[in-house]
C-alpha cells in the first residue's frame, strides 16, 4: 500500500556506522535534549554548504569519531582550503575538538595515523583540542581557526559560540596577528 506521495516508503531505515560515530550522535542528541532519531533526521535535513564538500565532511566526522568515540564535541576545517589558498604541499587543517576528560596525547595523533585520510590529493591533518577556558583570552589555534573555519560537525552551540567569542576579540582589536621570521602568532592587544 503507498503512503501519500506515491513513494510505498514507510520512512524507516536502519544505517550502519561506525561505533564511534555512533557514540559522537548520540551525545549530540543527548547534549542536543531530542532522541537519537529525531537528532539524525534534522541532520540530515539541514542543508550543506554543497555537494563539492560533502564526501570530504563525511569521510573527517567519521574518522574523527571513530578515534575519539563520544567525546568529540565538534569539527572545523580551517586554514589554506577554507581561505582558497591551497596549493600542491598543503594540507587540510582540521580542528578536532573532545572534552576534557579526554587527554590530549601523541596517541591520537597514533590512531587517526592508522588509517589517515586525503580529500583531492591533500592529506587531512588533525589539530585535537579541548574548548578554550572561558576566564582566559583565547590565542594560538584557536585564534587560528577563529578567522576561517568551516564547522563540519557540531553535537551542540558550544564550538561555533566559542569561534564567535573568538572572532569578537579580533574584531575588537584585542588579540591581533602578528609574524616574527616569516611565522605568524596571535597576542594580546597591551
Amino acid at each position: 500500500m503507498s503512503r501519500a506521495g506515491g513513494s510505498g516508503s514507510s520512512g524507516r531505515f536502519v544505517l550502519r556506522i561506525d561505533p564511534g560515530l555512533h557514540g559522537a550522535l548520540r551525545e549530540a542528541a543527548r547534549a542536543a535534549g531530542v532522541s537519537l532519531n529525531e537528532y539524525c533526521a534534522r541532520k540530515l535535513a539541514t542543508p550543506t554548504f554543497g555537494f563539492e564538500g560533502l564526501e570530504f565532511t563525511i569521510e573527517a566526522v567519521q574518522r574523527a569519531a571513530a578515534v575519539v568515540g563520544g567525546h568529540l564535541i565538534g569539527l572545523a576545517a580551517f586554514g589554506s582550503w577554507t581561505r582558497e589558498e591551497l596549493h600542491d604541499e598543503s594540507d587540510i587543517d582540521l580542528l578536532v575538538v573532545v572534552e576534557d576528560e579526554l587527554r590530549l596525547s601523541r596517541d591520537l595523533y597514533l590512531a587517526w595515523d592508522e588509517a589517515p585520510i586525503w580529500w583531492n590529493g591533500h592529506r587531512v591533518e588533525p589539530h585535537f583540542v579541548h574548548l578554550p577556558d572561558l576566564e582566559r583570552t583565547t590565542l594560538g589555534l584557536w585564534a587560528e581557526a577563529a578567522v576561517d573555519a568551516i564547522i563540519l560537525f557540531t553535537r551542540d552551540l558550544t564550538l561555533p559560540s566559542r569561534l564567535a567569542r573568538v572572532r569578537n576579540d579580533i574584531a575588537a582589536g584585542r588579540i591581533v596577528r602578528r609574524v616574527v621570521h616569516g611565522q605568524p602568532y596571535w597576542t594580546e592587544v597591551a
